[in-house]
């Protein structure tokens, strides 16, 4: 897919970005056919206009946009808008290294939010309980899926070690104990590390805040660092243990109603979970509502719920109708 850059009108160099996004910013009149537009294989600059055909904007007319100061001196590019190779063949770089001109070319394709400063100023959009919730069916089927992936074996092993160990009966209490011990270290410590390492990582955040387009951020929009993400799951895991369980239904209580949607754990940890463009160069495109996905989940998960109960019922009321 080709990516493409602008310069919008404080001529800040914008991108990268598919071209069907450019098209849409041309349709809703964020930029028009004076915009400089460029992409790799062009060797300057191009006023979006002369290219309307490669983008499918056959009824855009080159006309000038008097909304801001021309710029002069347009019959020759500056030194730097010409692009060259970057090293290694991969993208391009500005031909010289002189001050910063947004019509240089951009030194390389990358994802410029994962690690990206923080930028304040834009409206932000917190996830609230709802999308929260439907990460966690995600989150609960990934953990549940590698913390099993080591349980059966660990279980298989401990089984056969059980049996020959029969006969010795504190060889035996001492494997239990092991077993006992393992089980619990996988149980707890598989997702522990696991939302400490994806909310510590580049995307800031798990595969079910991926999925429903979320991350996690400091109060102040910095990212998390390991250590910080660890202790906001211990935290998390405690309240629940210490509480018997209720600590889920008081957490998403306290997503639900308080300002910033902030948990226990959030609080605690000087966390928030807000949309994924939340604190970036793009605010105008975080998601106010559920999204497609969150209402997906959700839709799924109430049908599996409903079905388990159906089961429930059916499996009671055969067991109570056979005479024993």
């Amino acid at each position: 897919m080709t990516e493409w850059y602008y310069a919008d009108r404080q001529r800040r160099q914008i991108g990268p970005q598919p071209a069907e996004a450019l098209v849409q910013r041309f349709r809703a009149g964020e930029i028009d056919a004076a915009t400089l537009v460029w992409r790799d294989g062009l060797p300057a600059w191009q006023p979006l206009g002369s290219l309307r055909a490669e983008l499918g904007l056959e009824d855009a007319a080159a006309t000038l946009d008097f909304r801001i100061e021309p710029v002069l001196a347009a019959s020759a590019p500056p030194a730097d808008a010409t692009p060259a190779a970057a090293p290694g063949g991969g993208g391009v770089a500005p031909a010289s290294a002189g001050a910063y001109s947004p019509y240089s070319a951009p030194v390389a394709m990358m994802d410029v939010r994962a690690g990206a400063d923080p930028v304040h100023g834009g409206d932000v959009v917190m996830a609230g309980l709802w999308r929260r919730f439907a990460a966690s069916v995600v989150d609960g089927l990934v953990t549940g899926v590698l913390s099993y992936a080591l349980l059966i074996p660990l279980m298989l092993v401990f089984g056969m070690s059980l049996s020959s160990l029969a006969q010795n009966e504190l060889a035996g209490a001492g494997a239990s104990v092991t077993f006992l011990f393992l089980n619990y270290a996988i149980s707890f410590g598989v997702p522990m590390l696991y939302f400490a390492w994806m909310h510590s990582s580049g995307t800031q955040a798990s595969l079910g805040k991926m999925a429903v387009g979320a991350k996690v951020v400091r109060t102040n929009g910095e990212p998390i660092g390991f250590g910080r993400a660890l202790l906001r799951y211990l935290a998390y895991l405690l309240f629940v243990l210490f509480t018997c369980g209720l600590g889920v239904l008081i957490s998403g209580l306290m997503v639900a109603f308080t300002e910033r949607k902030q948990a226990l754990h959030d609080m605690l940890c000087d966390t928030l979970v807000v949309d994924k463009w939340a604190y970036t160069d793009r605010p105008e495109w975080q998601e106010r509502g559920l999204g497609t996905v969150t209402v997906v989940i959700l839709v799924l998960f109430a049908l599996m719920f409903v079905a388990m109960a159906v089961a429930a019922i059916a499996m009671i009321g055969l067991l109570s109708s056979m005479k024993w």
